[in-house]
């Protein structure tokens, strides 16, 4: 597949993405395809047993980096003007993230690293860090849970917008299981919105 021809299906599927929000909002918000450490599927986990391999702990983090917009009014397609419809204003554009973890705490029973089980009420920290090029902390949260199942998932809302094209930012995070340890990673995000404010052309959205 040409770079043309792949370029446009990516911008196909943002516009798509957004479609369904461009109807009738003041102001509105679309989830933009998340990041993961570590790379794949739902069960893709990072792990660490403690010193005596009695106890496991795995997670796994994802970032939302949360595109947020707002909506204008424009007319309709030439010789049509009257059907005015809320189109997505690219001037408004902003990212607003959201960090989700998840975790999977084992004990074993009598021998080591052997007859795992996922019982019982589990005690997190969960904690990630947005950090900016020069390594500027932007934003934070820090969630303490307790009587947790042994495995379970949970986002986080940021509470915290991101100016759009202000670069490459690091995401660090970390799991923690009172009394186990901590499992810890980062990955990189980069704050573009260019194809988002592409796909806000009148081109984009159905303008003749």
């Amino acid at each position: 597949m040409n770079r043309t021809r792949t370029a446009a299906l990516v911008l196909a599927a943002a516009a798509a993405a957004l479609a369904p929000t461009l109807s009738g909002a003041a102001a509105t918000a679309a989830e933009a395809p998340y990041l993961q450490d570590p790379s794949g599927g739902d069960k893709a986990m990072k792990s660490m047993w403690t010193k005596d391999d009695m106890h496991k702990v795995e997670a796994q983090f994802r970032f939302f980096p949360g595109i947020q917009y707002k909506t204008i009014t424009r007319p309709g397609p030439k010789g049509a003007e009257e059907y005015e419809r809320q189109v997505g204003d690219p001037s408004t554009l902003a990212w607003e993230p959201a960090y989700e973890f998840a975790w999977s705490v084992a004990d074993s029973q009598g021998v080591k690293k052997v007859l795992t089980t996922k019982d019982g009420k589990q005690a997190l920290v969960l904690r990630a860090v947005l950090r900016d090029a020069r390594r500027t902390e932007v934003a934070q949260v820090r969630q303490e849970l307790k009587n947790r199942p042994a495995t379970g998932r949970t986002k986080i809302p940021g509470g915290k917008r991101v100016t759009c094209d202000t670069g490459i930012y690091t995401v660090e995070w970390s799991v923690t299981r009172t009394g186990y340890g901590t499992l810890t990673g980062s990955l990189p995000w980069d704050s573009s919105c260019e194809q988002y404010r592409t796909a806000f052309t009148p081109k984009n959205q159905g303008a003749s």
